[in-house]
């Protein structure tokens, strides 16, 4: 256990170059028993994670180049933990979802395995700059996936998708070598280490422009309006697992920044910007949605779809309270479930039938039930439905976010009913009434590989949204930790007033 975070780091890596030397026939096994491999150890990680423990467990720590404190540091919280244990699941299940006739499969697989690594180098690293070095890392096989198994327009899309990602990743490289240099100035050495820049308290002009180069660079990847526009493409034109990692886990990295480095290290600027925050997410919540609506293509829809979600997860993290950030985490992993789970199903009808317009459909429920039951209940689960898992998330981060403004929150409440509107509409279409296109009279329903992707993400759907508490107790207790470290750190009165004060008994501490 001493370096479990060093394998689930490298051991895909490292496979992913032997696997260069694997025969194509027998590629496909050895990377599903190296993604399997991986998933088992997150699971192993997540049995021995201590839920009465405060603060980072499983720590690594070595010099990498003293003279700048730039540290090989890792680390995991209940915050980190399940978005490591649903990146590792989330590939493992793309892996297993790829078709045998996939154009060059071999190659797609080792890429996958690359993506992994950096997936999980950017939630488990504690080092500013090893954190942007995997941020910027996770770029280059998603790029890759994009511009070589995407779409018409797969380039267009991949070049897009590159040059907003990269340009505000530039832009909170600046911030985090300011914040290294201010660093220096207090304590007279340098540090990129993110535990010590917990421990500095900055002045609240500092604060703001600090906070908006972190901003940009996180906003850019969740993505939040106006900065959006690139994922509809991005998603439009790649290949089936590469939207379903693109949307579980990629635009996670965002959302996890803010709860990571916004608000711990400017706990004022982020109170001061709640409000503009919240309006921008509310509009990206319900603009969204009502592009949604508008959608013929069923795969831009679950797109637009995603973007909605996401803004809520933004407005239960600038609660800057436990129900709001606790209910965006929980959020984060929800839709990492539920949208990968509706990719994987249009990528189903896709292959059926090679086109995502929804007026090719109708009548499907009776031509494919299992397909038709499956879609439904993730649907359901996207518009929050109790006892699915998009209620328990959406739920707690509108709470959360009620304790700040009433008004503001039934504004983003409606997008529960747009929600409910457009998903129900498309259903309707494309699975109730007859059949009216001969192409859909002879349509096979799931076979076995779809059944061993779509099955283990549905009990997960339907498990946790009626009993959530082995993920909501250990996210819940280091969201404490971070609110109480914000309060802590809040020099203004008007951020000490929002942000509560956490008191932890003796025997949690």
């Amino acid at each position: 256990m001493d370096y479990i975070l060093s394998v689930l780091i490298f051991f895909p890596a490292l496979a992913g170059l032997l696997g260069f030397l694997i025969d194509r026939k027998a590629v496909r096994s050895y990377v599903t028993t190296v993604a399997t491999i991986e998933f088992i150890l997150s699971l192993y990680l997540w049995i021995q994670f201590d839920n009465n423990q405060l603060g980072m467990q499983f720590m690594e720590q070595a010099s990498l180049i003293p003279a700048f404190g730039i540290q090989y540091l890792l680390g995991v919280d209940g915050i980190s933990l399940f978005i490591v244990v649903l990146s590792t699941f989330i590939t493992l299940i793309g892996i297993i979802s790829l078709p045998e006739d996939t154009k060059d499969l071999k190659e797609m697989l080792l890429t996958l395995l690359f993506l992994e690594m950096t997936m999980v180098g950017v939630f488990v690293t504690l080092d500013a700059i090893l954190f942007y070095l995997f941020w910027e890392l996770s770029l280059v096989p998603m790029l890759y996936i994009i511009g070589a198994w995407g779409g018409p327009k797969r380039v267009y899309a991949s070049v897009k998708f590159f040059l907003y990602t990269f340009a505000g990743s530039l832009i909170m490289l600046v911030g985090m070598l300011v914040m290294a240099y201010l660093y220096f100035q207090a304590t007279g050495v340098w540090s990129f280490s993110l535990l010590e820049w917990y421990r500095l308290q900055l002045p609240f002009d500092y604060q703001l422009w600090l906070f908006g180069a972190f901003f940009l660079g996180f906003a850019i990847k969740v993505p939040m309006f106006p900065f959006h526009t690139w994922l509809p493409y991005a998603h439009g034109q790649a290949p089936t697992v590469g939207s379903v990692i693109l949307a579980a886990v990629l635009l996670k990295m965002g959302s996890y920044g803010f709860v990571r480095y916004s608000l711990p290290l400017y706990p004022d600027a982020s109170v001061y910007f709640i409000v503009p925050i919240a309006i921008l997410s509310i509009i990206m919540v319900i603009y969204t949605a009502m592009v949604a609506y508008a959608q013929k293509d069923i795969k831009q829809l679950v797109a637009y779809s995603s973007i909605s979600h996401m803004g809520v997860v933004v407005l239960g993290t600038f609660a800057l309270n436990p129900e709001g950030i606790t209910g965006s985490i929980f959020l984060m992993i929800s839709h990492g479930i539920v949208s990968g789970a509706l990719f994987l199903l249009v990528g189903v009808i896709y292959d059926r039938r090679h086109t995502k317009m929804m007026d090719e459909f109708g009548g499907l429920a009776s031509v494919m039930p299992r397909y038709a039951l499956i879609f439904g209940i993730m649907m359901m689960a996207s518009v929050g439905l109790p006892l699915t898992i998009g209620f328990v998330g959406e739920f707690l981060s509108l709470v959360g976010f009620y304790k700040v403004s009433h008004i503001l929150t039934i504004l983003a409440g409606t997008a529960v009913v747009v929600g409910a509107i457009y998903m129900l509409s498309a259903y309707k279409k494309a699975f109730f009434g007859t059949v009216t296109k001969d192409e859909n009279k002879k349509l096979l329903d799931l076979n076995g590989r779809e059944y061993a992707t779509l099955v283990p993400l549905t009990l997960l759907v339907i498990f946790l949204g009626v009993y959530p508490k082995p993920v909501l107790e250990p996210v819940d207790n280091s969201v404490k930790a971070i609110v109480s470290l914000m309060h802590q750190k809040a020099i203004t009165d008007e951020a000490k007033e929002v942000i509560p004060e956490i008191n932890f008994n003796e025997e949690a501490r």
